[in-house]
Parts: structure tokens; C-alpha cells; sequence
């Protein structure tokens, strides 16, 4: 039969924080950047000078967000 290791079975040698190492963060923390940067987009911009769709839905769903977050819209 198998045995299960559970979180705290993990046991660290002394001097071992258990950081996880930069290129295994490096590619969640650029997909962040990459959906942040797109809900900034639109909050921020849709439904103005450059925007992507047609219509008021986009803009009527980040209204608040808009609000909230000092951006003017009217």
C-alpha cells in the first residue's frame, strides 16, 4: 500500500526555508500581469477612444468598478 505524504510530514534539513525557486514564479507572476493589465483595460479605457466592442454592456459592467477606482466615464 502506498503512503501519503501530508504537509505535515514535510520535514525541512536545518537551513532549508523551502523557497520556491524564480523560474517557477516567474511564469505565474507574468500571466498575473497579463489579467491585471486586461481588467485595468477594462475598467479603465473600453468604451471610450479605443475601444474594442460596440455598445454600452462593457461599460455598464465596470461602472462602479470605474467609479471606485477614480476613473470618469460621464
Amino acid at each position: 500500500m502506498a503512503t501519503r505524504t501530508t504537509f505535515n510530514d514535510v520535514i525541512l534539513a536545518p537551513g532549508d526555508t523551502g523557497a520556491i525557486p524564480l523560474a517557477e514564479i516567474v511564469p505565474w507572476a507574468l500571466l498575473a500581469l497579463l489579467l491585471a493589465t486586461i481588467c485595468l483595460y477594462f475598467v479603465s479605457t473600453e468604451q471610450g477612444a479605443v475601444s474594442l466592442f460596440d455598445g454600452m454592456a462593457v461599460h455598464e459592467f465596470v461602472h462602479d468598478g470605474r467609479h471606485l477606482l477614480g476613473f470618469p466615464c460621464h
